[in-house]
């Protein structure tokens, strides 16, 4: 029997990065008669495959040509209503971003727009570095009616964007949204270009293997800083929730948690998790606001003699030694060593309904117990046996 016309289909790229995976994992928990199917699509083949029969799984690169893309997905995705875009290839340098996640997005939105005749809604997912975060000292909270910066060409957000509005202006039988995540954490089935709290973690137990101190990489301005996350599942509601909605239509919404922590308290609680000790640090660099990164520890450097000691942590207490390769250390020397802040409102998906909060230094813990029930990493309970 065919599904009635009501039903929505999704149609979610980028299924082993960290927001594609927490998509899929939040419509997998909706009933049938809501979503009664998801094509999921990447480039590498699933790690671990979603036993609801809903999915279905196509391997697609969206850097193939249009046509190749289009013989892949026309079959599958002839009934798709709601399509989110996840797909990201990620360099340490922002001005190399452009030159593959334009073609990226731009291939999947043509494809979209011919392959998905019943399409109603494109949810692009984007991210802080739209308002210039990346680049040093901003206007803060965030907030999604401030203007474009001047980017030389080089902020890939602006072209996606911009291309989104044109395709769906040319097209007009379908809508929109820009989702802006800040400093994404939660498990993802491989390896992606920014994870924090999986570093952090891959740091502090390399330091307690080491018998150290988790002495704090950053500097002294954002130790006495407050932060904000987006936790990935909670980033996935807004996604599904606002795709969803009539009246959001045609809007762009930033995404965080809804609370702010301070560096050195989430820090100096996520090592005790780890049973490690952390000293009030000895600041040398960035006592005060500056436009420019300033670390205590470089973290590239640090890491670069390191994976022999993960790989005796993991014979120990389990886990995975490849996971060393995840450590994400470019960004945690950016996470950390910026000395501005980064914070988002989420005031307008609150006025336009959206109510889900998470604490933030829970969803660290949560992240953690995720990967280890992966077997990613390290059990914690073995980690406690041995103290």
């Amino acid at each position: 029997m065919a599904p009635p016309s009501h039903r929505k289909v999704a149609f979610v790229t980028g299924a082993n990065g960290i927001s594609g995976f927490n998509i899929i994992e939040h419509l997998v928990s909706r009933p049938r008669e809501e979503w009664s199917k998801i094509v999921v699509t990447s480039r590498r083949p699933l790690p671990n495959a979603w036993t609801d029969p809903r999915v279905r799984f196509v391997a697609v690169d969206f850097l193939d040509p249009v046509d190749k893309i289009n013989a892949s997905l026309e079959d599958v995705c002839s009934d798709v209503t709601h399509a989110f875009f996840t797909s990201y290839v990620h360099s340490d340098d922002f001005r190399l971003l452009r030159d593959k996640n334009i073609p990226l997005f731009r291939n999947f939105l043509d494809s979209v727009d011919i392959v998905c005749p019943k399409l109603q809604r494109v949810s692009l997912q984007t991210g802080g570095k739209y308002y210039g975060v990346h680049l040093g000292p901003v206007k803060v909270p965030l907030e999604e009616s401030f203007p474009r910066y001047d980017d030389k060409g080089f902020n890939f957000y602006y072209n996606q964007e911009d291309y989104l509005r044109e395709v769906q202006a040319r097209r007009n039988t379908w809508n929109w949204n820009v989702i802006r995540p800040n400093a994404i954490n939660g498990f993802a089935p491989h390896a992606n270009g920014m994870s924090e709290v999986l570093t952090i973690a891959i740091y502090m137990l390399i330091c307690r293997e080491m018998g150290e101190p988790a002495h704090f990489p950053g500097n002294e301005y954002f130790w006495n800083s407050i932060d904000d996350n987006s936790y990935a599942p909670s980033l996935a509601d807004l996604s599904v929730w606002a795709a969803s909605q009539d009246h959001c239509q045609d809007e762009a919404f930033n995404h965080v948690n809804g609370d702010v922590f301070v560096w050195k308290h989430i820090w100096q609680d996520f090592a005790a998790y780890f049973g490690l000790d952390v000293p009030e640090p000895n600041f040398q660099k960035a006592s005060g606001q500056a436009d420019t990164l300033a670390n205590e520890i470089d973290m590239v450097e640090w890491a670069q003699e390191k994976r022999h000691i993960w790989e005796r942590v993991v014979a120990k207490y389990g886990g995975k030694a490849d996971a060393f390769d995840w450590g994400t250390w470019g960004f945690f020397n950016w996470a950390t060593g910026k000395s501005w802040l980064t914070i988002s409102s989420i005031n307008k998906a609150r006025e336009f309904g959206w109510t889900r909060h998470d604490s933030t230094p829970q969803t660290w813990i949560d992240t953690y117990r995720s990967f280890e029930n992966a077997g990613v990493m390290p059990s914690l309970s073995l980690l406690n046996k041995s103290d």
